[in-house]
């Protein structure tokens, strides 16, 4: 009996967490980041065609900040990915609102800086959400 109780508590644990937003409204909202960001699959399939100023999205969630392949991350970022910063939905929404405040607060580094300008003012949790569904397709 305890081992189908281990079993069940481990299967729970290993499924990710999905996010609180709308994935359908997020998968609108992220007009406003596309024209930055695009969606791409690691086999080259685009998901959403969008600009290459900001990183592929694809996969974000989970993914340790400043660490996709392939594009050239701000020192501050990278400095927080290396710190430990992770992509799950709060830290995502708080950094969408106000990214170089959130890298000073993150960092404790008044001087910290973002590449990235736009604030997500709202609907962050469904951007999230919707970049979360895409991943899991």
């Amino acid at each position: 009996m305890n081992r189908i109780v281990a079993t069940v508590v481990a299967c729970v644990l290993a499924v990710p967490a999905l996010a609180a937003g709308d994935a359908e409204k997020g998968e609108k909202g992220f007009n406003k980041c596309k024209s930055c960001h695009m969606i791409e699959t690691p086999t080259g399939e685009t998901i959403v065609k969008g600009g290459k100023t900001g990183p592929n999205l694809y996969g974000v969630v989970g993914r340790a900040a400043g660490s996709a392949e392939g594009f050239k991350y701000g020192d501050s970022l990278m400095a927080a990915g290396e710190k430990g910063l992770v992509w799950d939905e709060e830290t995502f929404v708080a950094f969408t609102m106000d990214p170089a405040g959130f890298l000073k607060t993150y960092l404790d580094d008044t001087a910290a800086k973002s590449k990235m300008t736009f604030k997500l003012k709202k609907d962050n949790e469904d951007v999230f959400a919707y970049l979360q569904s895409v991943a899991a397709e």
